[in-house]
């Protein structure tokens, strides 16, 4: 009898143990599946580690190579009016960001300095996504203590990160002097040399 309560007490723990083993399997594969998809953002350093902040829905397509950059007017942390359309005849840099996003962090100094160096043939538009951020006070603070002096428009509503379709920050878009968004849009953080081979591939 105890051989038989054994060998049934067995045959349950190695059943149980499948079982364990087969929802494990599964449960990551579906992590994988999360992180192969559009709700992240793709690599654009070479470093494979670098993830950004998911805000959207993977089916948030943004705006595709070839179309007019929409237009939109926002105030900035200078309490200035920033209209897009403005920019025209300029090629455009917009990045969205916030102040939680390490890889936005680890890439504006680098903005600042293309900027700096390019102000005169491109202008860099960082726009901060308010309603998302911490605090509207949280990216003045961070704005102030690097002295970025790009313009840095405030997305209070969230209604232009939604009408771009940014899914990760950082996501930037690369604009033409006709307003035509000519590159296909970046999720991840830029490096100095990137932006300027893209920039030079602008009309």
């Amino acid at each position: 009898m105890f051989k038989k309560i054994f060998g049934l007490t067995m045959l349950l723990v190695l059943i149980g143990i499948v079982i364990g083993n087969f929802i494990d399997h599964r449960n990551e594969n579906k992590t994988n599946e999360t992180e192969d998809s559009d709700t992240y953002l793709y690599d654009v350093t070479g470093d494979t580690n670098v993830k950004g902040g998911a805000i959207a829905p993977a089916e948030s397509v943004g705006i595709e190579q070839g179309k007019l950059a929409p237009d939109f007017e926002l105030e900035t942390l200078d309490g200035e009016q920033f209209k897009l359309s403005d920019l025209q005849g300029k090629k455009v840099i917009l990045n969205f960001w916030a102040t939680w996003c390490p890889p936005c962090r680890e890439e504006m100094p680098g903005m600042q300095q293309y900027y700096e160096e390019n102000q005169d043939e491109v202008v860099v538009v960082a726009v901060n996504l308010t309603d998302k951020d911490t605090s509207e006070q949280a990216a003045r603070n961070f704005i102030d203590e690097y002295g970025f002096t790009y313009p840095i428009p405030l997305d209070r509503d969230g209604d232009i990160a939604k009408e771009y379709g940014v899914i990760v920050v950082p996501t930037t878009y690369f604009i033409g002097t006709d307003g035509i968004v000519q590159q296909p849009r970046v999720a991840g953080p830029l490096e100095y040399d990137y932006m300027t081979e893209m920039v030079n591939a602008l009309n």
